[in-house]
């Protein structure tokens, strides 16, 4: 019997949702300082707050969608879901991320676009990718002190 059977095709049910303990805790040891250390039983109380945190504003934001007919979480359901319970002080950052995230999007797609518009073909350019990986190879292979300089 699979983890998934008995369950009545809805997903997951909330005691399955959880965070990834050790990203958690690498999170929380950025965040603190050197000598201070974080309680296992601490972690998991964290954990349990973030999908608390996750899972009122998806259903908030659930609730907006729902309110303007879309069948779409956009990003600005979510802020408006922020501003409506009292979040608004982590508004002007999840649109900083934001931002960031579209122009990050739309640099992947200048560089898609660039090897698209390179006007080699896919066995060219998998050539020239062939003959870097070789120059990085030997450039490796080399003891240390006899390495190549660049040339200019």
């Amino acid at each position: 019997m699979s983890d998934r059977e008995g369950h009545s095709g809805a997903g997951p049910s909330d005691e399955d949702l959880s965070l990834p303990k050790a990203t958690v805790a690498k999170m929380i040891s950025e965040l603190l300082p050197a000598e201070v250390t974080c309680a296992k039983e601490t972690r998991d109380l964290v954990i349990e707050c973030c999908v608390e945190f996750i899972h009122l504003i998806s259903s908030e934001s659930n609730e907006i969608c729902e309110q303007e007919s879309k069948k779409t979480i956009a990003p600005e359901h979510i802020i408006g879901a922020l501003k409506r319970l009292g979040f608004d002080s982590f508004t002007t950052e999840v649109e900083d991320v934001l931002k960031d995230h579209k122009q990050q999007q739309k640099d992947r797609e200048k560089k898609a676009d660039k090897i698209k518009d390179s006007g080699l073909t896919p066995e060219e350019l998998m050539a020239k990718q062939e003959e870097l990986f070789a120059a990085s190879r030997a450039k490796f292979a080399q003891p240390q002190g006899q390495q190549q300089q660049p040339s200019t």
